[in-house]
């Protein structure tokens, strides 16, 4: 008699999975691919504030190249001064 019980909350659990996974799954394909560089707006914001201003923009123009190729890239962590 308890397993009859069970049966409905065994399909329940199996169907909340596969929605979770399917869901999962799609999203991953939808926003996987999509990589976000800086413009060139951005970067030249970005090496104004640099001694070499030519090379920064030359290594970061490199970076987004990279990226957008899809390469792996080192991202250094700068500090927030205020």
């Amino acid at each position: 008699m308890k397993e009859i019980q069970n049966l409905p909350r065994e399909k329940s659990m199996k169907f909340k999975i596969n929605l979770f996974l399917f869901l999962f799954l799609f999203t991953m394909v939808i926003f996987g691919d999509k990589t976000f560089s800086l413009t060139d707006q951005q970067i030249r914001l970005i090496c104004k504030k640099e001694k070499r201003e030519s090379t920064c923009i030359k290594n970061l123009k490199e970076k987004k190249s990279n990226l957008n190729k899809g390469n792996l890239i080192e991202i250094p962590v700068i500090p927030y001064k205020n």
